[in-house]
């Protein structure tokens, strides 16, 4: 205890200057975090490829799996509450803006429904003549891919009416309402 005294004594504790972070610099580390959170997990493919014990891999690729996760909580714990909800409405402010449109018209809905049907087209190839598409042809995984962004590529498309569509085929009670047949 008396080297304390000493020190304060001395002036030591004086002439150490109190570091604070301010709010930008919080903001800089608390976004720098989350962003390697979302950059860590594609790290987690190349973990295999090295030479590793088996259980190594497996715990860095877990971590590098779950980055995102783990180091969102000390992101938002260094960034503080202002930053954080200055982050979150930026994001729900962008996100927003991917709404799809209430009411298309006739040749946006066309094509739309168009892009939703046709990827139909290589599941019925695949499962009825395989001949056409076998397993360990180069191309299935393109086609297969291809297929799935149409897909979701036609949601987008078909707008938020076709939105609404879908959500009643899930809805019990929910009946359809023909334009000709509401008079």
């Amino acid at each position: 205890m008396g080297w304390i005294a000493g020190a304060r004594e001395s002036g030591y504790n004086r002439s150490r200057k109190k570091t604070v972070m301010t709010a930008n610099a919080r903001f800089r580390w608390g976004v720098d975090l989350l962003a390697i959170g979302c950059v860590a997990p594609f790290g987690a493919f190349l973990v295999p490829a090295t030479n590793w014990p088996a259980a190594v891999k497996a715990a860095v690729g877990g971590i590098l799996f779950f980055a995102f996760e783990i180091l969102a909580i000390p992101a938002v714990a260094i960034m503080g509450k202002d930053n954080y909800t200055r982050i979150a409405a930026r994001f729900l402010g962008w996100v927003k803006m991917l709404k799809p449109a209430e009411h298309v018209g006739p040749v946006r809905h066309a094509i739309g429904i168009a892009l939703f049907l046709l990827p139909i087209v290589p599941s019925y190839v695949m499962a009825y003549a395989p001949a056409w598409l076998p397993d360990h042809s180069p191309w299935r995984l393109w086609i297969c891919l291809g297929a799935d962004a149409m897909f979701l590529a036609s949601l987008f498309i078909l707008g938020g009416d076709f939105w609404d569509k879908l959500k009643a085929l899930f809805i019990r009670d929910a009946r359809a309402v023909f334009p000709g047949a509401a008079k």
